[in-house]
């Protein structure tokens, strides 16, 4: 680590001489002339090209996995000017990472860096337009690997260290210093956001680098990631994998299961709206489902067989010692989670892990046992689970973490986000008025994982494809803004507010906003009117 760290601090006096050596005479002659003008051993700026604001920019290259796993093209619509810079960096003798960076014309000073979800190799392009369009030197890169399969990890161990942590660190590093060498002048503060994969990444900087940011979001974070994938291949053996079984619950039978989960569970917060806002509060009652000899619709009821199942999947995961290993499935994410863990097949991200870092490609994901689960837990390659919870040094280096996670997120449930912030509180030896100095916790009802969902969801994360600078810039509508302010003006969140839309997605009317509690208090419906509005609720 040691030597990594030096080779990168090396960067710093080679890169700030590239603009003395060539004087900008304007924003589009400079961007056009830094890549021939770049010459550095270990990182190639490959092409650099001036984008005009609007333009819309088709990535032909785009990786087909990352198109799957994205569900959208690779296309882009720019929010301001900028210089696209496509960079080649060597993390290792025997490994490299594509990176880009977005360097905006009206640069506020400010660097942001973005996260990568999943087993994801994937720029991400959303980002890149999301941040520079806001005035943030934006980078984004591949995470060590192209595509969103786990079999570049297969037999190389530097390209799974760069998954881990290495790429995320090497990337930020050297994005920070491409844009020292395009404006002449260090960021005057550098910003992180991600959720999932990015949310882990996140926090692995907090804890493993300190230094290198002053403000993180990380949003439903993937922590404990190697219980995390015993886990996800636990419910999805227990679900199984013969859909002909008489014991295979369906799709429209788990939408059964939801419409009594939210019977039990919608009115405990006061209000009958369709969420559940505090999850913890919400322990149903599955043999209600059963069917009996009064039934005459038996498409909406269980066998006893099935209720059995039904329990045992949200039940949490436990080592043969009888510790926890990973808390409990989300109830209220019945439908949502089907395609994941239910639908009879392994998502691949599971199923990638085993075949290419657990075992070898030839491993039958549906033979899973307990043995195979046991050991994807406890196999923690260059500390993939994230799992220090000290955070002295970022603290003390003057760092804001701000973390939230979904109420509806129907991948990572909620409680790991909590039993964190418990372990930090309890290795900091700090209660949550002390944490709040430093790092602050938000339960969001209605958000699904990372983005969209019943409720409102929409926390200012991501651009959903919009021109980026068109959205709500309040900072209690929006986390950029709000860590901005947190850093620079000490205007730290006592919530975050979020967006419902009358559609499906940000740019159709706005249906309401709600206040989201700042852990560990929870909303409260206490109001007369109309749940949609933000005054008929308060934490407590």
């Amino acid at each position: 680590m040691a030597l990594l760290l030096s080779f990168w601090a090396a960067l710093v006096p080679s890169l700030s001489s590239v603009v003395a050596q060539h004087p900008i005479h304007s924003f589009e002659t400079a961007c056009s002339a830094f890549a021939s003008a770049f010459n550095h051993p270990g990182v190639k700026v490959q092409f650099s090209q001036f984008l005009p604001q609007g333009y819309n920019l088709s990535i032909t290259d785009y990786p087909q996995s990352c198109l799957d796993s994205q569900g959208s093209s690779p296309v882009q619509i720019l929010g301001a000017d900028v210089c696209r810079v496509a960079i080649l960096v060597d993390t290792s003798a025997n490994s490299s990472m594509t990176l880009e960076a977005w360097l905006p014309k009206a640069w506020t000073g400010r660097f942001l860096s973005g996260g990568n979800g999943g087993l994801s190799g994937c720029i991400q392009y959303t980002d890149l337009s999301y941040g520079s369009s806001s005035g943030f030197a934006t980078v984004s890169g591949n995470n060590g690997h192209n595509g969103s399969s786990g079999a570049p990890f297969y037999t190389h161990p530097e390209v799974l260290e760069d998954y881990s942590y290495r790429a995320i660190y090497v990337g930020s590093i050297v994005g920070k210093q491409i844009a020292q060498a395009f404006y002449g002048r260090d960021a005057s503060k550098s910003y992180f956001m991600g959720c999932s994969g990015g949310g882990r990444q996140g926090f692995k900087l907090a804890q493993s680098f300190p230094e290198v940011f002053d403000g993180i979001i990380a949003a439903a974070p993937a922590l404990d990631f190697d219980s995390f994938i015993a886990w996800g291949a636990q419910l999805s053996s227990i679900a199984g994998f013969d859909t002909n079984s008489t014991e295979f619950i369906s799709e429209s039978l788990w939408k059964a299961i939801h419409e009594e989960v939210l019977d039990q569970c919608d009115g405990l917060d006061g209000a009958l709206d369709g969420i559940i806002e505090d999850t913890d509060l919400c322990h149903p009652q599955y043999e209600r489902l059963i069917c009996n000899e009064t039934a005459n619709d038996s498409s909406k009821c269980l066998t006893r067989a099935q209720v059995g199942k039904v329990r045992a999947l949200y039940e949490p995961l436990y080592n043969d010692n009888g510790s926890l290993l990973y808390p409990k499935l989300q109830p209220g994410t019945e439908t949502t989670s089907f395609d994941t863990y239910f639908s009879g097949t392994l998502s691949s991200l599971f199923s990638d892990w085993f075949k290419y870092v657990v075992y070898n490609p030839t491993f039958d994901t549906e033979t899973l046992s307990r043995e195979d689960l046991i050991a994807a837990a406890s196999y923690d390659p260059y500390n993939i689970s994230t799992s220090k919870s000290d955070l002295s040094a970022f603290e003390r280096r003057g760092g804001k973490l701000l973390t939230l996670h979904g109420f509806e997120d129907n991948i990572i449930p909620t409680d790991i986000s909590t039993s964190y912030y418990h372990r930090v509180s309890e290795a900091m030896s700090r209660p949550p008025s002390s944490l709040d100095e430093f790092y602050r916790y938000f339960r969001v009802s209605g958000l699904s994982h990372c983005a969209l969902g019943n409720g409102a969801y929409s926390v200012g994360m991501y651009s959903f494809g919009l021109i980026p600078n068109a959205m709500e810039q309040d900072p209690d509508d929006n986390v950029l803004s709000r860590i901005v302010a947190w850093v620079e003006r000490g205007e730290a969140p006592e919530y975050i507010r979020g967006t419902a839309f009358v559609g499906a997605y940000p740019g159709s009317a706005i249906a309401y906003k709600r206040k989201h509690c700042k852990y560990p208090a929870t909303n409260k419906y206490v109001g007369q009117g109309s749940f949609t509005s933000e005054n008929s609720w308060t934490c407590l």
